[in-house]
């Protein structure tokens, strides 16, 4: 993996070189690449997605060991494009308006399915965080008596996705979907991942945990949403697209809302609400893909997004390249030394979290590298929030080179703040 990224560093150092300062690309160029880019991943996110609702349908027809297990390599093999859009995020507002569709975390699971003992019922914070829509065909909402007989996407994304207006009654999306085909990861700080059994899709006397029925109908509902959504937001990058359009109305406003993707997801959100605040609290729960335990993935492939939007590059799931005019170009044109320091930090982020997920593929799971004392997991975690928060200021220098307006980054508590987090 070192080596791996140690070359990857001298080639893009080697790409710089050869640009002659003053070669500037035209920022329309720059914006088009950017948006060919997300378009692609999108539409790979699409084709990943489909994928996974095969996989799915498969199970629900004929439950079994491996029916479950192809489900769930499909799910993770549909996290590597789209963990990569993330970085369209912050600074595209209708993607910033859709996303919570797809991807929001964390969720209180209880809301779908049944939980452990030892999960906790309703609070006063969230009524529904033990509701088990699949265990119960009505309930009341706001007052109103809601018909769940069928579970249908409508009913998923119109009526129990943040249901309440609490964020944490996430009832759509990969998360959703993920914890329907692992359930609870009871093992704390332990190895091992969420461990359902197929059995509970299984029709019949044989089924476990009740109501596998309406198990099935939710888990179908929430692919086919999931599908549907990405459609739609495949379409808005395409040419004509609303994403694309209000990208490209403003040249200088579209670099500034690449480089607000980059830092806030960079700096606020990875580094500090999926990385630092888990490990401050030492909670299995805080980690993102805590289910499956495909954290270290997510992690990876959103530093990834990060690295290729500012060098203009992207490798399709088919391995077609993807690639032109960058904002790695037009930092050249104005100061080649700081487009240099730029790649090497990308670089350098990349090669902590590849650490990262090599270890966990190897067997050191991100929740057992959570847990309080344990020194190597912190050293891991942590050489990815460094590498995060210390590209993040050069981002804030190119911001300032291309002389753009000042942008403000997402922030956290834990970073900018820590000791609020305890209080």
């Amino acid at each position: 993996m070192t080596r791996f990224f140690a070359a990857t560093s001298i080639l893009t150092l080697g790409i710089a070189s050869a640009a002659v300062a003053g070669d500037a690309p035209s920022k329309a160029d720059v914006l088009d690449t950017y948006a060919n880019i997300a378009e692609a991943k999108y539409d790979d996110s699409l084709i990943a997605a489909k994928t996974l609702n095969e996989a799915v349908n498969a199970l629900i027809s004929e439950p079994s060991d491996a029916t479950l297990n192809a489900a769930r390599a499909a799910w993770v093999a549909a996290r590597v494009p789209y963990q990569q859009t993330e970085v369209y995020r912050f600074g595209n507002a209708i993607v910033d308006d859709w996303e919570g569709k797809v991807n929001a975390w964390p969720l209180d699971e209880g809301l779908i399915d049944y939980v452990d003992a030892s999960y906790s019922g309703p609070t006063d914070e969230n009524e529904f965080a033990a509701l088990n829509v699949i265990a119960n065909p009505s309930f009341n909402l706001s007052g109103e008596t809601i018909d769940a007989s069928e579970i249908t996407p409508e009913l998923l994304g119109e009526t129990l996705h943040e249901a309440d207006g609490i964020e944490a009654n996430v009832a759509t999306g990969y998360h959703a979907i993920e914890f329907l085909l692992w359930g609870q990861d009871l093992n704390g700080h332990g190895a091992g991942a969420g461990n359902r059994p197929y059995t509970d899709y299984v029709q019949g006397d044989a089924c476990t945990g009740g109501n596998c029925d309406r198990r099935a109908q939710y888990l179908s509902a929430a692919t086919d949403l999931l599908v549907s959504d990405l459609e739609w937001m495949a379409a808005q990058w395409a040419e004509g697209g609303e994403a694309r359009t209000a990208l490209t109305t403003n040249e200088t406003a579209g670099v500034s809302a690449i480089l607000t993707g980059m830092g806030s997801l960079s700096y606020g959100e990875q580094a500090g609400e999926r990385m630092r605040l888990g490990l401050m609290l030492n909670d299995p729960e805080e980690e993102h893909d805590c289910f499956s335990d495909n954290t270290h993935n997510s992690h990876y492939y959103d530093g990834l997004g990060v690295q290729n939007v500012y060098l203009g590059i992207y490798t399709r799931i088919d391995g077609t390249p993807v690639s032109g005019a960058s904002l790695s170009d037009l930092v050249i044109s104005a100061d080649p030394s700081l487009d240099a320091e730029m790649k090497v930090k990308l670089a350098n982020t990349m090669q902590a979290l590849g650490r990262l997920k090599s270890t966990a593929e190897a067997g050191f799971a991100y929740d057992q590298m959570l847990e309080r004392g344990n020194e190597g997991g912190e050293l891991l975690i942590m050489g990815g929030v460094n590498g995060l928060v210390d590209q993040t200021k050069t981002i804030e220098r190119i911001v300032t080179t291309l002389d753009l307006d000042q942008i403000d980054f997402e922030g956290s508590d834990s970073l900018d703040n820590p000791n609020a987090v305890f209080q």
